[in-house]
């Protein structure tokens, strides 16, 4: 795991979750990112056991990257807070992000925004065609997941999600960059309800 000095910067994580068929924690990925140029300053991947062991729809993808911990829910969350916590970060983005933050009531304290509040509306998304079916609040009505949409972004449509937590934390990052709007967009996003609100630098 890369390491650098977080002194005098500011960052934010992008975490995705994958679960079980019973919808248990089995991974969790994240990454650390600038919050000025949004490049990646490291990354963590945490596997759950046992709960890993359960099965889930994306198991297969469960360990095509090796894991930084593999740990009981309580011990990767605690290493998990500890990194969080030495990077300051406040914000935390996902795609979906309802899905992540209640999968995660561990971190319920920090700030939660939703990636997907931004790449899938049309007033946002630059690369939406005009032939898009949208509803009248610009949302896209179909495939605005994030597979379809960084194949639209990128342009590269050989594209497929691995739906490995890490990766996807990765490609998460990808489409805010590719959707170029700066953090201070995203504060009309925030999905959790902390006793304060976004106030981006």
């Amino acid at each position: 795991m890369k390491t650098l000095n977080p002194l005098n910067r500011e960052y934010f994580a992008v975490i995705d979750t994958e679960t079980t068929w019973t919808d248990k924690v089995m991974s969790i990925g994240v990454v650390i990112a600038d919050s000025a140029s949004f490049e990646s300053v490291t990354k963590m991947y945490f596997i759950i056991s046992p709960e890993c062991r359960s099965g889930g729809m994306y198991t297969d993808a469960l360990h095509i990257i090796k894991a930084d911990l593999t740990e009981t829910r309580a011990k990767v969350i605690q290493q998990l807070k500890a990194s969080l916590q030495r990077y300051n970060i406040r914000f935390i983005f996902a795609y979906n992000a309802l899905f992540d933050c209640k999968h995660l009531p561990e971190l319920q304290n920090y700030m939660w925004f939703d990636i997907m509040k931004l790449a899938a509306y049309r007033q946002y998304n630059r690369k939406i065609p005009e032939c898009a079916e949208c509803c009248s609040t610009g949302r896209l009505k179909r495939n605005y997941g994030v597979e379809p949409i960084l194949r639209m972004l990128s342009g590269d449509h050989s594209y497929h999600e691995t739906h490995n937590a890490v990766c996807d934390a990765v490609d998460e990052l990808t489409i805010m960059k590719l959707l170029g709007w700066p953090l201070s967009e995203y504060a009309r996003t925030q999905v959790s309800k902390p006793a304060k609100t976004a106030s981006f630098l």
